[in-house]
């Protein structure tokens, strides 16, 4: 035991005297719109959202908005001592073969930059850090552009507080409505669904979720659907163009298969 700790307290010491040095990762876009985005022909992350191209690459995202954060939605839990339940990062999950249970590790992870960028994701893996990591490069992908506003009646600043109009949507049970509210009302809800506004730029809201909320994932995707729907609402211009361009998969059906003109 004694000759164990010494070897510990020896690499301790050779770490704090030799510490290792992280390599620095230089990216090299894959895909055509890194490839644009390297060249300078997208200059912020909305040129993007404009061309209507789909990301995936996560470090498109790094390169357009440096000052993106991140949270961890606590969507796992396991029993507290007294009763009730205490949050855990991931969430647990166990399948039974023949070799016996195999756990699987659930994250939720949601990126912002604060000024209306936000994005979330989910993955899973056998590890805490690599389930975070997937999920952080996964909420990269989803990032969108929140339409803000002051859609209060006893405001009416014109500012960017709140959101513009009422919105609701649904994932699962849980079912979410948003309601546009004054300056210093603050953000209405629980600690998780705070994150998620205060990533996407929202100072100021009224949130009402009814269904079982307990099960934070749905209530996370539900608020993001909605949060989705303020910029695809019908009459907006930047929803509309959004709206008629196509996928890429839909242009190639379009290629192999024209419609035929009726006559």
């Amino acid at each position: 035991m004694m000759l164990m700790a010494r070897r510990e307290r020896y690499k301790s010491r050779r770490r704090e005297r030799f510490p290792r040095k992280e390599e620095e990762v230089v990216w090299v876009p894959r895909t055509q719109l890194g490839k644009d985005v390297i060249e300078g022909k997208y200059k912020t992350i909305d040129d993007v959202f404009a061309s209507g191209k789909v990301i995936l690459e996560p470090e498109i995202v790094d390169y357009l908005v440096p000052n993106l954060q991140q949270e961890i939605i606590y969507i796992g839990g396991t029993p507290g001592k007294g009763g009730g339940i205490r949050r855990t990062a991931t969430k647990m999950t166990a399948r039974m073969h023949k070799s016996g249970r195999r756990m699987t590790l659930n994250a939720l992870v949601v990126v912002g930059n604060g000024d209306g960028v936000i994005g979330i994701g989910g993955a899973s893996s056998q590890e805490h850090r690599i389930a975070i990591e997937k999920a952080t490069k996964q909420a990269k992908l989803n990032v969108i552009r929140v339409k803000r506003g002051c859609g209060s009646w006893e405001c009416n600043c014109g500012g960017n507080h709140s959101i513009p109009y009422k919105t609701e949507a649904k994932r699962g049970s849980v079912t979410v409505k948003f309601q546009p509210t004054p300056k210093g009302v603050g953000v209405v809800s629980d600690k998780e669904s705070k994150k998620i506004f205060n990533m996407a730029g929202i100072k100021d809201i009224w949130v009402n979720a009814s269904g079982q909320t307990g099960t934070r994932k749905n209530l996370a995707y539900a608020i993001f659907d909605a949060l989705k729907k303020l910029s695809s609402r019908k009459g907006d211009k930047s929803s509309t163009e959004a709206e008629v361009q196509m996928t890429p998969k839909e242009e190639v059906i379009e290629e192999v298969e024209p419609k035929e003109e009726k006559k």
